[in-house]
C-alpha cells in the first residue's frame, strides 16, 4: 500500500469509533514500531486513493499479522475484528476517492500472547501492529479466493482435496478447472473439473477431490527428497494456486515415524525472527532436520523455507506461561491454526502449552544435595494437564501433538531439560534420565546461555544469576566455549539413548549482549553453533563421556535411512586406533574405546564413509 503511515498509542473504546490520538507518528508498517514498546494498544493510520482503474473492478484488504487483537475502519466505518494474528484479515470494500484506513491492535488480553509476553523477549516484541503485511488488492469483477488444499496418504494411494471460493460479481455458469503438477521433479499430472453457477454478488465454494497417480513422497532432508505439489484452480482469466506436499507422521511407542520410516528428529528452537526463512537456513547448516517454532507462530516464509530445505516443523501455540487460559479459546485457535498452515507438509508436530510451571527459576547447584533438592521441586509441582489436553484434541488426526512441554514436575508430553545450565553438570543428563526415564521420548529445550560482550545489566532471554551460577566467569570467550561444552554433552546424551524428537534452545539470541543461542542475536556464530552441527552429523562418532586420561567408550550411531560400513579412526596425543564398523538405520553401535594419554589436548574422531568423511572433536 503506498503512503505514509502515522501511529500512536491510544485508549480502545468500546463505542465502535475509531481510536483519536493527539499526536501520529510516521512509523514503517509491516513493522513493530520500538517507540512503542509497553503500549497496551497502538493505532495505525493510512490514506490512500482509490486503487481501481474502472469501476468494475473489486478492492481486497489483506492485512497480514495483526498483533493480537485488532479492530478495522475505513472511512469511519468498522469493517471488522480480528483475534489471531496468524490467520489473515480479507474484507472487500467500495472505496472512495479518497480513503482513510485506520487498524487499532491491542496486546493479548488473555494468554495467548505466546513467548513474545514473556521475558524471554524484549519488551519490543510485544508491540501490538501490523507485523506482516499490509496490501489492497485489485481483483476483476469475478475472481477466485481462498484457495485451500488438504493431502490424504492411504498406503500408497494419495489424494488431495482441493475447495476454492468463487466470488462472483456478475453471474456465472461454468467449470473451474483443478490442474496438478509435480513441482522440480518428473511425476504424473492431473486434471478435474467442477461445475459452479452463482448470480450476480454471490459467493459460493467449489471442490474436487484430485487423485495423484504414482504418487512422491515429501521428506526430511537426511531421509529424501522433498517432493512437492502445485494445485492450479482456473476460471475463465482468473487463477489460484497452491502448493503442499504428501507425506504421513505419526508418534508413538516406535517413535517418530515419517512416511512409515522412523526418523530421530534434530532439532532447535527459533523465536520470532526478522528473517524466519534465514533462521531455516542456519539450522539446516548445523544438521538439524527439525524447527520447532518456540510459542508463536511465524509467517509462511518459515514453513515454505522448511518445505523446500526438508526440515520438520514443530509448530506450538502461541501459549507460555502460568497463565490459566480458556480451553474452549485454545480449541478454537488450534483449528484455525491447523487450517491456515496444514497444507505444509513440513508441519510435523503441534504444541499447545509451554512450560506451563518454572520450578527451577532458581538455579541448583551440583552434588547429591542438589539431585535431591531437584527430585523435590519436582514432586511438588502441581499442574493440571485437563486443559491442555483438551486443546489438543482440537487438532486434526494425522499429526501428532504435545499438550505439555514443560520441566520435570510436568508430567510433561515433551521435557526440558537443563543440566549444566539450571541444575547440576551437563553429566548428569544421564542421571536425569535414569531417574525419570519417560522424559527422554521427546526433549523440547535443553541447553546453556553466553556471553557475547560484556553485557551490563539485564539481558532479555538471558538469566545472569543463573549463568554466574553455571558458568562462573564474565569472560565471554570462556563462556561460549561452556556452553558449547555443554551443548555438545547433553546432545550426544540424547543422541546415544536414541532420544526420538530433540530440540536445543535455541537458535538465536533474542537480544545483543548474551543469550540462549548458537548465534548471537545479530546472526555471528557462537563456539556453539560448530559443536551442535557435529553432534547433529546423521551419521556421528561419539564419546560416551567428556573426556578424560585413560579408556573413553566411543559410540556411532545412524539416524540415516540406509545401513552404513564406516571406518572409525581416532586420535588422542601421540594415541591413535581405528575400528571397522557396520550399523543398521537406527542403530547405535559399541565402538570400543579411546585411550586417552595425560598430556593429550583433544580427542579426534574420523568416521569414515562411503560418500563423506565426518569429524568431532573434543578439547580437554
Amino acid at each position: 500500500m503506498t503512503g505514509t503511515w502515522t501511529a500512536a498509542a491510544v485508549d480502545p473504546g468500546d463505542d465502535g469509533d475509531p481510536p483519536s490520538a493527539g499526536e501520529w507518528e510516521d512509523v514503517s508498517v509491516p513493522g513493530q514500531p520500538e517507540r512503542f514498546a509497553g503500549e497496551s494498544a497502538v493505532a495505525y493510520r493510512l490514506a490512500f486513493d482509490d486503487p481501481r482503474s474502472d469501476d468494475a473492478q473489486r478492492t481486497l484488504l489483506d492485512l497480514r499479522g495483526l498483533y493480537a487483537h485488532a479492530r478495522v475502519w475505513l472511512n469511519g466505518d468498522l469493517l471488522g475484528e480480528h483475534d489471531a494474528y496468524f490467520v489473515p484479515f480479507r474484507r472487500e470494500f467500495v472505496p472512495e476517492e479518497r480513503n482513510e484506513l485506520v487498524v487499532e491492535c491491542r496486546a493479548p488480553e488473555d494468554a495467548f500472547g505466546g513467548v513474545e509476553r514473556t521475558d524471554q523477549l524484549p519488551t519490543v516484541a510485544g508491540v501490538p501492529g501490523i507485523r506482516w503485511g499490509a496490501h489492497v488488492r485489485v481483483r476483476p469483477p469475478t475472481f477466485l479466493d481462498d484457495l485451500t488444499v488438504e493431502p490424504r496418504v492411504d498406503g500408497d494411494d494419495a489424494t488431495i482435496e482441493a475447495t476454492v471460493a468463487v466470488d462472483a460479481g456478475e453471474a456465472v455458469d461454468d467449470y473451474v478447472t483443478f490442474s496438478l503438477r509435480p513441482e522440480g521433479f518428473r511425476g504424473g499430472g492431473a486434471m478435474e473439473r467442477a461445475e459452479v453457477t452463482a448470480d450476480a454478488g454471490e459467493r459460493t465454494t467449489v471442490s474436487r477431490e484430485i487423485r495423484v497417480r504414482d504418487p512422491s513422497f515429501w521428506w526430511p532432508n537426511d531421509h529424501g527428497p522433498q517432493h512437492r505439489y502445485t494445485v492450479r484452480a482456473k476460471l475463465g482469466d482468473a487463477s489460484a494456486s497452491a502448493t503442499t506436499g504428501l507425506r504421513t507422521v505419526s508418534y508413538g511407542d516406535d517413535g517418530l515415524r515419517v512416511n512409515g520410516r522412523q526418523v530421530q528428529a534434530r532439532g532447535v528452537n527459533v523465536l520470532p525472527a526478522a528473517d524466519p526463512a534465514a533462521d531455516v537456513e542456519r539450522a539446516a547448516d548445523a544438521n538439524a532436520n527439525l524447527v520447532r517454532a518456540h510459542a508463536h507462530v511465524p509467517p509462511h516464509d518459515l514453513h515454505e523455507a522448511a518445505d523446500e530445505a526438508g526440515l520438520l516443523v514443530w509448530q506450538d501455540l502461541p501459549l507460555s506461561g502460568d497463565r490459566e487460559f480458556d480451553p474452549d479459546r485454545g480449541r478454537a485457535l488450534a483449528a484455525m491454526l491447523a487450517d491456515e498452515y496444514g497444507h505444509h507438509p513440513s508441519v510435523s508436530l503441534y504444541g499447545v502449552h509451554d512450560d506451563p510451571r518454572s520450578p527451577f527459576a532458581d538455579p541448583l547447584g551440583a552434588g547429591r544435595t542438589s539431585r535431591y533438592r531437584l527430585r523435590w521441586r519436582a514432586w511438588r509441582t502441581s499442574y493440571d494437564r485437563g486443559p491442555a489436553e483438551r486443546v489438543a484434541e482440537a487438532f486434526p488426526d494425522g499429526t501428532p501433538t504435545v499438550p505439555v512441554a514443560g520441566p520435570p514436575g510436568t508430567a510433561p508430553d515433551a521435557a526440558h531439560l537443563y543440566p549444566g545450565w539450571s541444575y547440576g553438570a551437563a553429566t548428569d543428563a544421564e542421571w536425569l534420565l535414569d531417574r525419570y526415564p519417560d522424559l527422554g521420548g521427546v526433549v523440547g529445550e535443553y541447553g546453556a546461555g553466553s556471553l557475547v560482550a560484556d553485557a551490563e545489566g539485564d539481558v532479555p532471554g538471558f538469566d545472569r544469576a543463573t549463568h554466574d551460577a553455571a558458568v562462573g566467569t564474565d569472560d565471554p570467550a570462556e563462556s561460549q566455549a561452556r556452553q558449547a561444552a555443554t551443548l555438545k554433552t547433553v546432545t550426544e546424551t540424547l543422541r546415544r539413548r536414541s532420544t526420538d524428537v530433540l530440540a536445543a534452545f535455541a537458535l538465536r539470541d533474542a537480544a545483543p549482549g548474551a543469550g540462549m543461542g548458537v548465534l548471537a542475536h545479530g546472526g555471528e556464530a557462537k563456539p556453539g553453533y560448530e559443536a551442535l552441527g557435529e553432534s547433529f552429523e546423521p551419521v556421528q562418532a561419539m564419546l560416551d563421556e567428556p573426556p578424560s586420561p585413560g579408556a573413553v567408550g566411543v559410540t556411532v550411531v545412524n539416524d540415516g535411512p540406509e545401513a552404513v560400513e564406516p571406518t572409525l579412526s581416532w586420535a588422542a596425543g601421540d594415541a591413535e586406533g581405528t575400528a571397522e564398523l557396520s550399523v543398521d538405520p537406527g542403530d547405535r553401535v559399541d565402538a570400543g574405546a579411546a585411550r586417552i594419554p595425560p598430556d593429550a589436548d583433544d580427542v579426534e574422531l574420523l568416521l569414515t564413509l562411503s560418500d563423506r568423511t565426518v569429524y568431532n572433536e573434543y578439547d580437554l
